[in-house]
């Protein structure tokens, strides 16, 4: 896996060990950052199910202010500040977490922190996706910046709800059996 573009353009990072983690394609990150491109610069940005964090690092390296890297996994999280301290990144621009999805959300809203502008959302394609987007969706206010954007890959033969509360899909792109569905707070938003 490399770094496609921004400041650690070719960068090479260090990929999971087993086939159980599904990275996002290079191919698949440089078609989501190019609809992102305008959104991304100065973004507050959540990647979710983090694995290697390359999409995560992909939005610092694109001019991101703050990246929250969130993975169950204790070798993930290993994976991801191996990834970063390769890259020398500054650690007023991160925060990297070893939490379930849900319980992680379900603490920072608790604490009422600033909200994402860009939440990436890559669980493995068994999990349930349900519990995080209704959550997400159910407490959207404080979760994503009113004209924020949160991003599911999936499969895509999975069928994903067009709303989760106030989140509203406002676009889906299939890429090989990956697929990307956008969820804006309301309809109006375009990506």
């Amino acid at each position: 896996m490399r770094i496609i573009a921004g400041k650690y353009r070719g960068r090479k990072l260090k990929s999971p060990p087993s086939l159980q983690t599904r990275p996002t394609s290079d191919r698949l990150r440089e078609t989501l950052f190019n609809i992102l491109a305008r959104r991304i610069q100065g973004a507050r940005f959540l990647d979710l199910c983090a694995g290697s964090g390359a999409v995560g690092i992909e939005a610092l390296s694109r001019g991101a202010a703050h990246v929250t890297f969130v993975d169950r996994s204790r070798k993930m999280y290993a994976l991801i500040e191996t990834n970063l301290k390769a890259l020398n990144v500054s650690d007023d621009e991160i925060e990297v977490v070893s939490r379930e999805a849900l319980e992680f959300l379900r603490r920072r809203a608790e604490k009422k922190e600033a909200a994402f502008d860009v939440i990436f959302f890559d669980p493995p394609y068994s999990m349930d996706y349900e519990a995080v987007l209704d959550y997400v969706g159910e407490h959207a206010t404080r979760m994503l910046a009113e004209s924020g954007v949160m991003i599911v890959e999936h499969h895509r033969k999975k069928d994903l709800k067009e709303e989760f509360g106030a989140l509203q899909r406002c676009r889906m792109l299939k890429q090989g059996d990956s697929c990307l569905s956008f969820y804006s707070q309301g309809t109006s938003l375009s990506v």
